[in-house]
């Protein structure tokens, strides 16, 4: 049963003490670019490969399913901004338990993923500067996205907005140029028509699949919006902007430029695999310099994703601790940022970079894996917290719900079914299946301590 003082604690004063330095244009264009992640540029290139032109369904599908996730957490976050987001809702609709697996496996997702996009940054500088330290590369990325994180979370916003200005000006671009090729009308380039989708599903299903769930882990990061919410000037307002934007946003920047991309570039040219669907359909339409603009565009996007995720994990780890799921010193708070919190994500993040050099066939291999299938548990936590909370809020106090899910209940059931056959999708295939069960593993035992933790707490 959740604790009844969870259901009674004010939506904000686990988070009171933070600052608000945050303005309606970060969060604005936070929630603009975050949905442009490094996934949607490093990983596309292999859903096409498997999924062929089908990769726009596979696309709009997960989409539909991301969409449905942000509405939920949209819902909650207006109704009890925190910056435990979906942690702070998972503890408040089904108990504290719940809340510390979520927080943890979260926490634990967003400290590997700043390892790895440390990695692919320094892999393009290496390539522009043959001979230096890769490892070193990864370092200077680490202090200054650790520095700026430890300043005015103002720092982080500010860094955030020109990144964010970045990536959805060259995805602006690719599109309106994409669409003026495919008319015909851009110089050098001859209207392609049908021919590239003639074979739309040249892998049959177990393509569509592959491709599938490539697409729903390049969604990833959408949830830093509603983290980031909390320490906003009118943080309802902005949670509410930021959902209401999602379905547009979702449909041009990654089902429009997968459009684009398959429609002008055949889906089996190895350029789509080996430079990737951007750089192959840039170089198609002739653009000069299109790989090197576009390896700065991915930079760009890698750092914003390291800056993005050490800001989440510091915010998750310390409304954690704040209610009183894990080590006090984590939520020492100085000039209103938990700055122990923030040191100890990039040092653990820089720590997953060691071991992909020290053991990347065991240790680096499984860590890989433990957080693979994690976003999927994050989103059943959504959507059973939001189940459970729904009725409660319009019971107890129904001017919180300022944004509201769509045909509540069954679009959320839906969702659920949804994520049910991810699940079986990715024990169906080898290379996930894997991932399916360390991730699982992980979640069951942070939910076992975290019970434990619990029933502790309730005997003290």
């Amino acid at each position: 049963m959740p604790n009844s003082t969870t259901t009674e604690t004010p939506p904000q004063r686990a988070d009171g003490s933070l600052s608000h330095g945050l303005k309606q244009r970060h969060l604005s264009m936070i929630a603009l670019g975050g949905v442009i992640g490094a996934g949607l540029f490093v990983g596309s290139g292999a859903g096409i490969a498997a999924a062929g032109p089908s990769i726009v369904v596979a696309y709009a599908l997960s989409g539909v399913l991301v969409m449905l996730v942000m509405r939920m957490l949209g819902e909650m976050s207006a109704a009890y901004p925190s910056s435990g987001s979906f942690s702070a809702h998972a503890e408040r609709a089904i108990g504290p338990w719940a809340g510390f697996a979520a927080g943890w496996s979260f926490w634990v997702l967003l400290c590997t993923a700043v390892g790895l996009e440390g990695i692919g940054a320094a892999k393009i500088v290496q390539g522009w500067l043959p001979g230096t330290p890769q490892w070193m590369w990864v370092a200077l990325f680490m202090v200054v996205f650790c520095g700026t994180n430890l300043a005015a979370v103002k720092n982080f916003g500010e860094f955030e907005f020109w990144f964010a200005a970045l990536k959805v000006g060259a995805i602006s671009l690719f599109l309106i140029l994409g669409v003026l090729a495919i008319a015909g009308v851009l110089p050098g380039t001859d209207a392609p028509g049908a021919s590239n989708l003639t074979d739309f599903m040249p892998n049959g299903g177990d393509g569509l699949v592959i491709g599938l769930l490539a697409s729903v882990f390049a969604y990833g990061g959408l949830e830093t919006v509603t983290i980031a919410a909390a320490e906003s000037q009118d943080p309802v307002r902005g949670v509410a902007s930021a959902v209401r934007t999602a379905m547009w946003r979702i449909a041009v920047f990654y089902i429009g430029s997968m459009a684009v991309a398959v429609t002008l570039v055949p889906w089996d040219s190895e350029e789509v695999t080996a430079k990737g669907p951007y750089i192959a359909t840039l170089e198609h339409m002739g653009i000069p310099g299109a790989s090197q603009l576009m390896n700065v565009v991915i930079l760009v996007a890698l750092l914003s994703a390291m800056n993005a995720n050490i800001y989440g994990a510091s915010r998750i780890a310390f409304s954690l601790v704040e209610r009183g799921q894990g080590p006090k010193v984590l939520a020492r708070l100085s000039g209103g940022v938990p700055r122990i919190a923030v040191v100890t994500s990039s040092v653990l993040g820089f720590v997953c970079v060691l071991l992909s050099y020290w053991r990347p066939d065991d240790i680096f291999k499984w860590l890989l894996n433990m957080i693979g299938a994690v976003i999927l548990i994050v989103w059943i936590f959504i959507a059973v917290s939001q189940l459970l909370l729904r009725r409660r809020i319009e019971r107890e106090a129904p001017e919180r719900l300022v944004v509201r899910m769509w045909a509540f209940p069954w679009l959320t059931w839906v969702a659920l079914a949804g994520m049910a056959a991810i699940f079986v999708l990715m024990w169906r295939e080898p290379d996930t299946r894997t991932q399916l069960y360390s991730s699982g593993g992980m979640a069951l035992f942070l939910a076992a301590v975290g019970y434990g933790w619990q029933r502790l707490r309730a005997k003290g």
